[in-house]
């Protein structure tokens, strides 16, 4: 890991507020696992669980002469599989970071990695951008469905998990309408998919015709297109760096809308059933 800058006590403190919360942070015996999983010493382990992490983390990272060992507690404490059975508090620690962070030029992901942002700096911005977005959607008459993804925890950054978010919803739409377990462009072949021989398991209409064949299958293009766009950047660091310009974001967002009212008006044809 390349030296990281120290973090300035204000943020430190903030942190450490957040992490050792009485109700909603960590206990005191996961501080002192996590410090002794990361090499960091705790000086004050009878202290309050906020005071004593401060101090561990603030005395390590000027020991260090670098910030290296608090991200390293970061990651330790907010790595996904210690909350595979506790999304919502893992969503609620990261979005209440994602506030500090932001101002040191940070942002969590959803795989508890940071990644370098625009510093805010008020705390009004990513609301501001939330509020922002929604008006332009409610003026497009987008979809309940898309509407409840420009909340400001998903625009610290940028508009790109707003829509990656979105994308996501159309996934678990056709998912549940199906019944089907995959994702991704496997999801929409199984789903759609049809010849001479095979009905789809959804239809977007009764496909009698050329012309409500083709549409059919553009519908299926267009699905496609938005995953490889969305869905596929997580497996490739860069395009997680990748800025979203808000007409953009519009603009993705009401395709998401259309895609999310055609799938609301498909039909089941049949069970869906493997072939060999």
């Amino acid at each position: 890991m390349a030296k990281i800058t120290k973090f300035d006590a204000v943020y430190l403190r903030a942190i450490c507020d957040i992490l050792g919360d009485t109700s909603s942070g960590l206990t005191g015996n996961e501080i002192g696992q996590l410090l002794q999983s990361c090499n960091i010493d705790n000086p004050h382990p009878g202290r309050t669980k906020r005071y004593r992490l401060f101090e561990a983390l603030n005395r390590q990272q000027h020991q260090d002469g670098c910030g290296n060992k608090v991200v390293d507690f970061i990651y330790a404490t907010m790595n996904p599989v210690r909350y595979t059975r506790e999304r919502e508090l893992f969503e609620s620690r990261r979005s209440q970071l994602n506030q500090v962070l932001s101002f040191c030029g940070l942002s969590l992901g959803q795989d508890g990695r940071l990644r370098e942002v625009t510093a805010s700096r008020t705390l009004s911005e990513a609301q501001e951008r939330a509020n922002r977005l929604h008006r332009e959607l409610l003026n497009r008459n987008v979809h309940p469905d898309v509407l409840r993804f420009c909340r400001a925890e998903l625009l610290q950054d940028n508009y790109f998990h707003a829509v990656f978010e979105a994308t996501k919803s159309v996934a678990d739409k056709i998912r549940e309408k199906s019944g089907l377990m995959t994702d991704g462009a496997r999801l929409v072949d199984e789903a759609f998919g049809f010849s001479a021989s095979r009905h789809p398991v959804l239809a977007f209409n009764t496909l009698q015709t050329k012309t409500e064949k083709s549409e059919h299958r553009g519908l299926m293009n267009l699905l496609k297109g938005l995953f490889g766009t969305f869905r596929n950047t997580t497996a490739h660091a860069p395009k997680i760096k990748w800025i979203i310009k808000e007409q953009d974001a519009f603009d993705m967002l009401t395709l998401t809308s259309l895609l999310h009212r055609r799938l609301d008006e498909t039909v089941q044809t049949t069970p869906y059933r493997e072939t060999n």
